[in-house]
C-alpha cells in the first residue's frame, strides 16, 4: 500500500463535513493502516479516480471519497458550477431543487450556500418536489441554470446531481461541450480548495408559488373529463404523489386508490429491492392492489416522478405496458391534438421526436399526419431540443408532454395525458387495449424487446463492444444482417455515440450500447409487421423479436 493512498484519504477526511462518512472512512483508514486487503481495496476504488461530472452531472453511491457521492464532492460540483456561470454573464441565478434520497437535502443547501458565497443568486425550492418541478422552475423563474438533487430510480444509496441551463437551452439538461467545461472548473475548484474554505452565503427560498404554477400549467393539458377510470397510483416511495395529486384535482380528475405502502417518500426504498418500475417485482404491490379495487389503469412514478410506468387489464390480472407503448399511444395522442388545431385545409405543425433507441412507431405516427419527425442520441437533454417539438418520447419510461412549460421528461403530466386518454376511450365505451389494438390496424403492429446485460467491471463491457465492431455479424439467429451503422464518430447528423444499429433483412433492427446511467449493456430490439389480420401481425412482429432476442443472446454471451 502507497504512502500517497493513505495521504489523500487522510487530507479527504481533514475536510468532509458529514459525520457518518467522516466514520467509515476513518474505520477504512485505520483497517488499511493494520494491513486490511479489502480496506486497502476500497480505498483504491474510492481515490484512485472520481465520478466523472457528464451531461448526466453526478450519480453514484454515498459514501467518502472523490469517486462516492458526499458532500465534498457536491460543494465542488456547486462551486464549480458557479464559476462556469460567473464566466457567462455577471448575475447569474440558479434554482435548485432535491428529492427525498439520502442526504438530498443537505446536498441541496450546500449547493445554495455555496452557489451564493460565489456570488450566484441561489433559490432553494420549497420543500422536497418531483424533478419535472425543478425543470419547469428553470424556465419559469428565468433562472439562469437548474440543479436537481437525485438518483432518479437508482438503488436506495445512490444520490446524483443533474444540471439544467435557462436562456436559450430553456430548461433543458446540458449537452457538449458545457458537461466538459464544468468538469474542468470542478477540478480546478478540487485542486485549489478544501470543503470548509468554499465562501458559503445566505439564499433564498422560493415560496409555495412555483408548485402552484406548475400544477396549473399541467392540469391545463387535459379537458375535464367526461368518464373517470378507477385508478391504483404508486408514487415508488419517491415524491409524486403530493404534486400528482394536486394536478389531479386541479384537472377534476377523482382520487386514485393508492398503494399506501408505497405513497409517502422514504430513502430506504423498503417495499422494494430496486426502485424503479421497469424491474421485475417493483409492481407486484400495484398489481394486486388493482386487482382488488378492480382498476381500469395502474400509474405508477419512479422515485423524483420524472418517469411513467402504466398497467391494465389484462385477462384475469394486469400487463404493465412497455414504455414503446405508452410513447406510441402518447405520441398518437399528441398527433390528434394537432390535426384538430390545424384549421381548415391547413396541415397539421410540430415535430415527434424520440431517441434511436425507441421504437420507430413514432415515425409511423408523424408520416401518417404529416408531421415532423426527428430521432436523436439518448437522453432527454437531446429529445427537449428537437425543433417544434409536440411530443418527445424514449423507452425508458421518459414522456415529454408538454414542451412549451417543461424541457425535460415529465411523468407527471404524462401520467395526466394517458389518464385523459383512458377517460376520453371510456366515455365511448373503449378500452386501453382497443385503444393498442387500433393503433396496430391503423399504423401496422410494432413490436419492441430488450436485453440487458449487467457487468461489474466495465473493461469486459467495453470488450464486448469491441468485439461486435472487430467481429461484425452476418446474421442475428437465422436472420441476415442487412448493414450496420457505426455511431461511434457520429452518424447521418447524430453526434458521436457509443453505438451499433443493425439493420435486419425485413425491416426489423437492434441497437447495442452501454448504459449512461447503470454498468449494463443494452440491446434493442424493434420489428414491424403490416400485412395481414391483427393477429397476424402481432404473431410475425412478435416471432421476429423472440428470434433476434435468441441470436443476440448467443452473440453477447
Amino acid at each position: 500500500m502507497s504512502g500517497d493512498l493513505l495521504e489523500r484519504a487522510e487530507a479527504w477526511l481533514a475536510q468532509d463535513p458529514d459525520a457518518e462518512t467522516q466514520a467509515e472512512l476513518r474505520t477504512l483508514i485505520d483497517e488499511a493502516r493494520a494491513g486490511g486487503q479489502n480496506a486497502v481495496d476500497e480505498l483504491h476504488a474510492r481515490f484512485d479516480s472520481r465520478l466523472a461530472f457528464g451531461t448526466a452531472g453526478l450519480r453514484g453511491e454515498i459514501a467518502a471519497g472523490p469517486n462516492r457521492m458526499n458532500r465534498v464532492l457536491v460543494g465542488q460540483a456547486a462551486a464549480g458550477l458557479a464559476a462556469f456561470l460567473l464566466g457567462r454573464e455577471s448575475s447569474p441565478s440558479v434554482v435548485i431543487g432535491y428529492d427525498g434520497r439520502k442526504n438530498s437535502r443537505v446536498f441541496a443547501e450546500d449547493s445554495a450556500a455555496i452557489l451564493a458565497g460565489a456570488g450566484v443568486r441561489a433559490i432553494l425550492l420549497p420543500r422536497l418536489l418531483p424533478t419535472p418541478l425543478l425543470a419547469f422552475a428553470v424556465r419559469h423563474l428565468d433562472a439562469s441554470a437548474g440543479v436537481m438533487v437525485t438518483a432518479s430510480h437508482n438503488p436506495p444509496n445512490d444520490n446524483g446531481y443533474k444540471v439544467y441551463l435557462g436562456g436559450d437551452d430553456a430548461g433543458a439538461q446540458i449537452v457538449p461541450p458545457v458537461d466538459s467545461e464544468i468538469a474542468a472548473h470542478i477540478l480546478a475548484v478540487a485542486d485549489a480548495h478544501a470543503f470548509d474554505e468554499l465562501p458559503k452565503a445566505a439564499f433564498e427560498t422560493a415560496d409555495e408559488s412555483v408548485v402552484s404554477a406548475y400544477i396549473d400549467a399541467t392540469a391545463a393539458l387535459a379537458p375535464a373529463p367526461s368518464a373517470q377510470p378507477r385508478v391504483v397510483y404508486t408514487a415508488m416511495h419517491g415524491v409524486g404523489w403530493q404534486t400528482f395529486a394536486a394536478v389531479l384535482e386541479a384537472a377534476g380528475f377523482d382520487t386514485p386508490t393508492v398503494v399506501a405502502e408505497q405513497i409517502e417518500p422514504d430513502a430506504a426504498f423498503p417495499t422494494v429491492s430496486f426502485p424503479n418500475p421497469e424491474e421485475p417485482g417493483a409492481m407486484d404491490l400495484s398489481l394486486e392492489r388493482a386487482a382488488a379495487v378492480g382498476a381500469d389503469l395502474i400509474i405508477a412514478n419512479d422515485p423524483d416522478a420524472d418517469r411513467l410506468a402504466i398497467a391494465i387489464p389484462d385477462g384475469d390480472g394486469f400487463r404493465q405496458l412497455t414504455g414503446n407503448e405508452v410513447g406510441g399511444l402518447l405520441g398518437w395522442r399528441a398527433a390528434e391534438v394537432a390535426a384538430r388545431a390545424a384549421s381548415g385545409d391547413e396541415a397539421a405543425e410540430g415535430t415527434l421526436a424520440c431517441s434511436i433507441v425507441s421504437s420507430p412507431a413514432l415515425g409511423a405516427i408523424a408520416r401518417d399526419y404529416g408531421l415532423g419527425y426527428e430521432e436523436t442520441l439518448t437522453g432527454f437533454k437531446w429529445i427537449s431540443r428537437a425543433g417544434g417539438l409536440i411530443f418527445g418520447f424514449e423507452e425508458a419510461l421518459g414522456y415529454l408532454v408538454n414542451p412549451a412549460t417543461v424541457r425535460d421528461k415529465d411523468g407527471i403530466s404524462a401520467a395526466l395525458a394517458f389518464l385523459s386518454l383512458a377517460a376520453e376511450l371510456a366515455a365511448s365505451g373503449r378500452t386501453i387495449a382497443d385503444h393498442l389494438d387500433a393503433f396496430s390496424e391503423r399504423f401496422g403492429h410494432f413490436a419492441s424487446g430488450q436485453v440487458s446485460l449487467r457487468f461489474s467491471d466495465p473493461s469486459e463491457r467495453a470488450a464486448l463492444m469491441t468485439r461486435l465492431r472487430d467481429e461484425p455479424p452476418a446474421v442475428v439467429g437465422t436472420i441476415r444482417v442487412d448493414r450496420i451503422d457505426d455511431l461511434s464518430e457520429g452518424f447521418e447528423g447524430l453526434p458521436p455515440s457509443d453505438t451499433l444499429r443493425l439493420h435486419l433483412e425485413g425491416g426489423a433492427r437492434v441497437m447495442v450500447r452501454p448504459s449512461g446511467t447503470e454498468p449494463k449493456l443494452k440491446i434493442y430490439i424493434d420489428a414491424h409487421a403490416d400485412t395481414g389480420t391483427l393477429a397476424e401481425r402481432r404473431a410475425a412482429a412478435e416471432a421476429t423479436v423472440a428470434e433476434l432476442d435468441r441470436g443476440m443472446r448467443a452473440l453477447t454471451a
